[in-house]
C-alpha cells in the first residue's frame, strides 16, 4: 500500500485501485495511464508542484493533455508568479517519485489547486503514489481529503 491508499482507507472514501505495467521509457506518465488503461485523457489528472514567488509550494491536478498556466495558478494563489519546482523539491516535499506523485497521502500536505474542469466529472483518475498505479475516485473525494480549490488553471 501507498501513502496514497492508506490515506483513502483511513478516510472511509471511495475509490478503485487500476495497475498497469509501466514502461521505464515511458515520455509522459499521465498519458501512459491513460493509455495503458484506456481511458479519455480528460478523466486522467496529472499532479504538478509548483513554486510560488520563488518559496511556496503548491500542488496543481490537471488533465494529463492540458498545459498548466503559470499565471492563472499565481493569480488563483494569490501571488505574482509561478514556477514548476525542481525535481527534488517534488521528491522531498512529497514523499513520492516524478512519475508517481499522488495528490493524496504527501509528506507534506500543500495547498491544493485542482482544474475546475474536474468538477464536471463523475470520477477522475490520479496518481496511486507509484508509476503503474492510479487511483479512480470522485473529485469531491480529492477535495475533501486535499482540501482543494477548483479553479481554472489551463491554458
Amino acid at each position: 500500500m501507498t501513502p496514497a491508499i492508506n490515506s483513502l482507507k483511513r478516510a472511509k472514501l471511495d475509490y478503485k485501485i487500476h495497475e498497469y505495467h509501466h514502461e521505464t521509457n515511458a515520455g509522459a506518465y499521465g498519458i501512459e495511464a491513460a493509455t495503458k488503461l484506456n481511458l479519455d485523457t480528460a478523466l486522467v489528472f496529472k499532479t504538478l508542484v509548483a513554486k510560488l514567488d520563488n518559496e511556496k509550494l503548491v500542488v496543481a491536478i490537471i488533465p494529463v493533455a492540458e498545459k498548466l498556466s503559470m499565471k492563472l495558478l499565481a493569480k488563483a494563489a494569490g501571488t505574482k508568479k509561478a514556477a514548476m519546482a525542481s525535481a527534488q523539491e517534488v521528491e522531498r516535499s512529497t514523499g513520492y517519485v516524478l512519475g508517481g506523485v499522488s495528490p493524496l497521502g504527501q509528506k507534506r500536505p500543500l495547498v491544493t489547486y485542482v482544474d475546475i474542469s474536474a468538477q464536471a466529472l463523475e470520477q477522475i483518475y490520479v496518481s496511486g503514489g507509484k508509476r503503474g498505479l492510479d487511483i479512480e475516485l470522485a473529485p469531491a473525494s480529492l477535495q475533501q481529503l486535499t482540501k482543494a480549490h477548483f479553479i481554472p488553471i489551463t491554458v
